[in-house]
């Protein structure tokens, strides 16, 4: 059969593909894992939409403590959010364009703010990324057994395995998680959708069934809205914000062109969840809603809108595994924000290193881990963790924002000065609502936070520290020493005569100019018989390698090779000493827990106390 022309003109003589179309093709598929626009929304957004089952509910609560005078205030303080969330999408829209490789507030805090303040920056974004884990994963599952009141004492176990769903489709990919997700944020966001629209034109609740027979959370004495109400009830309605960073934290997962793909994202996420929150602020007030307890804002509204019918059932059950999934937005912000920090010699490199799904697989694990503890700690009750939430991005958007304004009094671009305002006032208002949600919820366990950022700054120093002594060790960024050739010995620890000792042997004489062969000697009757037994073999055998015997008066595997080696080295300091460990390697994985992990002794014990280079020899059975 013939090969069609364009078929010859793609290989080469060896009948493969050529380096260039090989390279085309694995960029190609590096692309199908990552991001389009509507992808990015449903894999980065799911916190931030998932927000508006918490947001406005903590406005009303802080507001219902001034009665029906303080409820009327709900829907100001709605649209102040939402201008900050409108300066936010903007400022980080920026953001996305002057930084492209990723890292948001932490990229912008590095250049513009110096490297302690990217550090907090930094910190303040992984705990608040690790934080929004444990809060999503314990919120949707208390939503889940609110409805199902049996599964309660069995709540943290449905929490772990909540979490280990969302890490296993992470690790697939984030592509793929996006894929996943698409659908339950589609249904979750029409539905909120509808309940708005309905809701506008009804002139009454159509239900109030759902809040029927509980008791009402409204204080009763309170007729004044004071400053400093009005200013809680914005900080704690500023939760609904977190994830909006998210974006611009992960622009690397976007296909290309990655940062026009991105700054849509996050266009789309902020018109969304402005739209969302303001109508159901209009909502609460439209049907003159008050909070009561055992029964969600978002519920009530549903109820008043939909009907106590299937469509009330559909809000709710959309809204029990967004929250559940709302994790994701950490999955696919956390881990490129670790591979920055790791490239940074902030964090271990491992967590650079990226799986063939485009996977940063090391913090996924990482964050998955983390995520677990809390949740452990926590019993998998969400408001012991909720305190802990939202502080961290504050901070992390009030230096991104600051850093925002020297970057355009720096850059002086077209329009610069209203661009710096803008951020400036972000700054203002995001640096407020910071300073209120740490001292309002101070005694609650915010306490932890204000502690774990600064002891969070010290790892990554101590780290970076780490690294830098690394480098100076190895003369890194100068040009080394010509190699030369020494004279190389290589010592082949041997217990017993077989396929493996010769496999060994044959590698050794291959990489040394001079080889030997070491066996322990036990004191013992038997340990003697045995090497008199190898010894009667091995000369019998004649290898053309001397078998040098090693006492152990103490029975011990390590210390006699390391006392040889190291006896070799201060014998002829020129040479290059190897010990060539022969290891078998079974075809099953569970027959591996068959083996007497000598090889792994030998090892440790020689990578330990001697500066030898350390061969492991796999020899496969089967």
């Amino acid at each position: 059969m013939s090969t069609p022309a364009h078929t010859e003109e793609r290989l080469d003589g060896t009948g493969e593909e050529p380096p260039d179309t090989k390279a085309g093709h694995e960029g190609l598929r590096e692309e199908q894992h990552r991001l389009t626009a509507l992808q990015g929304l449903a894999a980065l957004s799911l916190d931030a939409m998932a927000s508006v089952a918490y947001g406005p509910e903590s406005i009303v609560l802080v507001l219902a403590a001034a009665g029906a005078h303080g409820l009327g205030c709900t829907l100001p303080v709605t649209l102040a959010i939402a201008a900050l969330l409108a300066v936010l999408v903007a400022s980080y829209r920026q953001v996305i364009a002057a930084f492209p490789d990723g890292g948001g507030s932490y990229a912008v805090a590095k250049r513009h703010l110096g490297r302690r303040t990217s550090l907090v920056t930094a910190a303040s974004l992984v705990l608040d990324y690790v934080l929004n884990v444990a809060v999503s994963v314990t919120a949707g599952v208390a939503a889940l057994t609110s409805a199902f009141p049996g599964l309660h004492p069995h709540r943290l176990w449905i929490c772990l395995g909540v979490l280990a769903l969302v890490t296993g489709v992470n690790l697939r990919g984030i592509a793929e998680s996006a894929k996943a997700f698409i659908i339950p944020t589609a249904v979750f966001v029409g539905s909120i959708l509808t309940m708005i629209v309905v809701g506008l034109f009804r002139d009454a609740p159509a239900s109030t069934e759902a809040a029927a027979g509980h008791a009402s959370a409204l204080g009763s004495d309170a007729t004044t809205v004071g400053a400093l109400l009005l200013l809680k009830a914005f900080a704690a309605g500023c939760s609904a914000l977190t994830g909006v960073e998210a974006v611009a934290n992960a622009v690397p997962s976007f296909r290309a062109p990655r940062a026009r793909r991105a700054q849509r994202t996050e266009v789309a996420l902020g018109a969304l969840l402005g739209a969302m929150l303001i109508g159901l602020s209009v909502l609460i007030g439209r049907f003159h809603l008050q909070p009561v307890e055992g029964v969600t804002v978002l519920a009530q509204l549903a109820d008043a809108s939909l009907g106590h019918n299937w469509a009330f059932y559909v809000v709710q059950f959309a809204t029990v595994v967004l929250l559940a999934l709302a994790a994701n937005t950490s999955f696919g912000g956390l881990p490129v924000l670790m591979s920055l920090l790791a490239r940074d010699n902030y964090l271990p490199h491992v967590f650079s290193l990226k799986a063939d799904r485009q996977v940063h697989r090391h913090g996924v694990l990482a964050l998955a881990a983390v995520s677990a503890l809390l949740l452990v700690f926590s019993g998998g009750d969400v408001n012991t963790l909720v305190p802990l939430f939202a502080i961290g991005v504050f901070v992390g958007f009030t230096v991104c924002q600051v850093g925002m304004v020297r970057h355009w009094r720096l850059e002086r671009s077209s329009g610069w000065r209203g661009k710096a305002l803008l951020n400036g006032f972000g700054a203002l208002l995001t640096g407020v609502s910071a300073v209120v949600v740490t001292a309002t919820k101070f005694s609650e366990g915010a306490w932890l936070i204000v502690l774990a950022l600064p002891l969070m700054v010290l790892v990554f120093e101590a780290v970076h520290r780490a690294y830098t002594r690394i480098g100076d060790g190895l003369a890194l960024g100068r040009v080394p020493e010509p190699p030369r050739r020494c004279h190389s010995v290589v010592v082949v620890p041997v217990s017993s005569l077989s396929r493996l000792t010769s496999k060994a042997l044959t590698a050794a004489v291959s990489l040394g100019d001079e080889v030997v062969a070491v066996t322990v000697a036990p004191p013992d009757a038997e340990g003697r018989r045995a090497v008199e037994s190898l010894r009667r073999d091995w000369d019998l055998w004649r290898p053309g390698v001397e078998l040098v015997e090693l006492p152990a008066p103490d029975r011990a595997l390590g210390r006699p090779i390391v006392d040889y080696v190291q006896e070799v080295a201060d014998r002829h300091p020129d040479n290059r000493v190897i010990v060539l460990i022969p290891e078998v390697e079974p075809a099953r994985l569970w027959q591996r827990l068959l083996q007497n992990q000598r090889g792994a002794v030998v090892a440790h014990a020689v990578r330990r106390d001697t500066d030898a280079v350390i061969c492991r020899l796999r020899f496969r059975v089967g």
